[in-house]
């Protein structure tokens, strides 16, 4: 049987205090639990710790040698704790992030200098995949998903909600026309995703009343790439607001069927294992995201 870290206490406070009694009361434990702490000490090392006597207690020299090295082990303990409470209030360490190309470049990236002044010794690892990652084989602490969660093992902490809207460039509406109806979407080239299909549900309502899903001309799995396309007069596409403001803002692209647009938002979600301990520093990043964003970030 291996030595408890209590059976340590108990001895090491028997001999700061000088006797069972004095020593009861500092730990909160009744005289016979620290004498029974002291009892299977000596038993699991085979050896008297203390010689007991009906007016004092005194160490053997084999108590004498054990009390440096149980002193070493409780102060090693304390300073372990005292480094974790540390860590808490000044995080530190490796934090592994995994976001869309997408929302790591128009939303974490620019968040990214702020959480480095307050968090100065937290080392970031950003990466990029279009597609969900498996978190543990990609070591991923926290990642940031758009849409509906489907892995129930995952714990999730809600970061905003994104509208989609439908959006083309002023060169390509001089090329091609402007929509004025849904169901003209069809004579135009249209950008979609590869996949998942439900990218290319768009906030429209299609003939039938069903939400109108596109048949994308040019398909891409990257939304960033999308985006460049639509920049470039390739077509027409369905994009979040969170990486569409300031190209809407400076007219480089322009809302299409205002009108008939339904109010379409995809929610954003920072996961996480729910089998994994969360790290200060998980915490203080997904705190400065949602500090920073605030609920304006995703709005118009």
């Amino acid at each position: 049987m291996k030595t408890t870290f209590d059976e340590l206490l108990a001895f090491v406070t028997v001999v700061d205090t000088g006797s069972l009694t004095a020593a009861s009361e500092s730990l909160g434990l009744t005289i016979s639990a620290t004498s029974r702490a002291l009892g299977r000490l000596e038993e699991k090392l085979q050896t008297t710790l203390l010689r007991r006597t009906t007016r004092r207690l005194e160490l053997t020299e084999e108590g004498a040698t054990f009390l440096q090295h149980a002193r070493a082990i409780l102060a090693s303990v304390d300073l372990a704790e005292e480094q974790m409470a540390a860590r808490r209030l000044r995080p530190a360490g490796r934090l592994r992030i995994d976001a869309a190309t997408p929302f790591m470049l128009h939303v974490l990236v620019p968040l990214l200098d702020g959480f480095r002044a307050r968090y100065p010794e937290v080392e970031l690892e950003l990466h990029s995949n279009e597609g969900i990652t498996d978190l543990i084989e990609k070591r991923t602490d926290v990642a940031f998903r758009i849409g509906a969660l489907k892995d129930s093992t995952l714990h999730a902490r809600p970061v905003g909600a994104s509208r989609v809207r439908v959006l083309a460039s002023p060169a390509y509406l001089a090329r091609h026309g402007t929509p004025a109806k849904v169901g003209q979407l069809a004579q135009h080239a249209l950008l979609g995703f590869t996949q998942p299909e439900t990218l290319n549900d768009w906030p429209l309502r299609d003939a039938d009343g069903d939400t109108l899903r596109i048949r994308p001309t040019i398909s891409s799995s990257s939304g960033e790439t999308l985006r460049h396309m639509a920049l470039a007069g390739l077509g027409i596409v369905c994009l979040s607001d969170f990486m569409t403001r300031e190209d809407r803002r400076e007219g480089r692209l322009v809302p299409l069927l205002v009108r008939q647009t339904l109010d379409v938002r995809q929610p954003v979600n920072a996961v996480y294992y729910r089998n994994t301990a969360l790290a200060a520093r998980i915490t203080c990043f997904v705190d400065h995201v949602v500090e920073a964003l605030g609920k304006q970030a995703f709005e118009s």
